[in-house]
């Protein structure tokens, strides 16, 4: 077997192009000229750049239990945070039609028939990117005169607030009057209880019970307030999930709830967080709120609430993958609504059902008395629930006249400056050509090499 090898002797390489160096520099400066002839001759592009940062929402505030509602803004219904107020998300809904369409539009095109639809617009004019680890999003714009690329960055941000606000204040305006429907009848109940009260009171001369009646009072009157907050909750979160099934489309909003409900590992956890209210209330009955045993079942409560927020999430993420953000996020804000909804259920069964083991132990009281505790107690539910939902729609009002800020602008938009264009890079692309040249003098010494072997 015969092996050739076959080699290339630099020096001799190096001698040819020495003496072809008319010919080797010639094709090195040709490329380097027409690299620098065309940096020139494309078309300037200006940079601007502006900073935002995803502004934190969080629920709570002194509506209590019931204040969870504020899903209507992508808080989560059982404690958690925004269900799609994720960087990817908002970066996404910035190239969306609705925020780059009128942008588009205010551009000047020298034909109509060539302007861009928003996906392409953006893939040429924006550079939108999240800061790793934290909540800041950084939009860099890119347009033919620095004006135009400051008008494009802060179009961008705009755009996407007037959207937020819009689509957030649709939906206050939903969750406003489908709790007004809620009150009128929680107010017709009101009304009906007290006057009830006041006429058996009236009929039987019963005004003041004694200390012993008092003391029964007292000790069902944590039932009672666990009854109407979970009343409260039921209501608010049934109008909150008629607003998104108003939104989503009825052929969308039976079948997610029935899943999420039917889940095993929800079925698991709501029945977790029935039982340890039961036992929060138990305990309150003998200690304070500062006693550590209460602290300690309020904590549990919590994590068990947000375990079954996480879970719902989770299931909603996995059927929803196909769907649009928008579309998504209202899935999501159902599924957290049907899932408190019946939650509230399931524990205003638990406590009326504990409620009712303490009342059979006071049997021993006038049957009189005992009538008047129970309309007492009905009164004092009804007009419970029917002032929390008061409460919640004066909330949703304010929010729904203001202006819904989604994110705070950081930096504003600079006004690049015309002497210092982002693009053509001309040294670059000298330097690309001169590189060329050097390659192909490189090619050519070779093919001379081989001829003169």
């Amino acid at each position: 077997m015969e092996q050739r090898e076959e080699s290339i002797d630099l020096g001799r390489l190096w001698s040819i192009l020495w003496r072809r160096k008319a010919i080797a520099g010639g094709i090195v400066a040709v490329c380097t000229i027409l690299a620098f002839i065309v940096a020139n001759l494309l078309p300037k592009q200006y940079a601007s750049t502006t900073l935002v940062q995803m502004r934190s929402v969080s629920g709570g505030g002194a509506m209590g239990n019931a204040s969870a509602l504020a899903t209507s803004l992508g808080i989560d219904l059982l404690g958690g945070s925004k269900s799609s107020a994720s960087p990817m998300n908002y970066i996404e809904l910035m190239k969306s039609r609705r925020v780059l369409d009128p942008i588009i539009d205010s551009l000047e095109w020298e034909d109509e028939k060539k302007k861009p639809a928003a996906e392409d617009f953006a893939k040429s004019n924006l550079d939108i990117k999240n800061t790793k680890q934290t909540n800041l999003i950084s939009i860099t714009a890119k347009g033919r005169t620095p004006e135009e690329a400051q008008t494009i960055a802060k179009g961008v941000v705009d755009n996407f607030l007037a959207m937020q606000t819009d689509m957030n204040q649709q939906t206050q305006s939903l969750l406003v009057t489908f709790l007004d429907d809620r009150i009128q009848a929680a107010k017709k109940d009101s009304e009906e209880a007290d006057a009830a009260l006041a006429n058996y009171s009236s009929e039987h001369k019963i005004y003041s019970p004694d200390d012993q009646v008092k003391a029964a009072v007292e000790q069902l009157g944590l039932y009672d307030k666990a009854i109407s907050d979970q009343q409260a909750d039921y209501q608010s979160a049934d109008a909150e999930l008629s607003a998104v099934n108003a939104k989503l489309g009825e052929q969308a909003a039976g079948a997610m709830a029935y899943s999420i409900n039917d889940n095993p590992t929800v079925q698991s956890i709501r029945s977790q967080i029935v039982e340890k209210e039961v036992e929060l209330v138990g305990l309150q009955r003998q200690y304070t709120d500062k006693h550590p045993d209460v602290i300690i079942a309020k904590q549990s409560l919590a994590q068990l609430q947000r375990s079954l927020s996480n879970e719902v999430g989770a299931i909603v993420g996995s059927k929803a993958a196909s769907l649009n953000t928008s579309q998504a996020a209202l899935m999501t804000q159902q599924a957290q609504a049907s899932a408190k909804r019946a939650v509230a259920q399931a524990a205003k069964s638990a406590f009326e059902s504990e409620k009712a083991k303490q009342e059979a132990k006071m049997g021993d009281l006038p049957d009189a008395i005992m009538k008047y505790m129970q309309l007492k107690s009905d009164s004092k539910i009804k007009n419970t629930v029917y002032t929390t939902l008061v409460d919640q729609r004066e909330s949703k009002r304010i929010q729904e006249a203001m202006e819904s800020m989604d994110i705070q602008v950081i930096d504003e938009a600079n006004l690049p400056d015309e002497d210092a264009p982002a693009a053509p890079r001309k040294k670059r692309i000298t330097a690309i050509g001169f590189a060329i040249g050097v390659l192909l003098t490189l090619g050519y010494g070779l093919v001379a090499y081989k001829r003169e072997a």
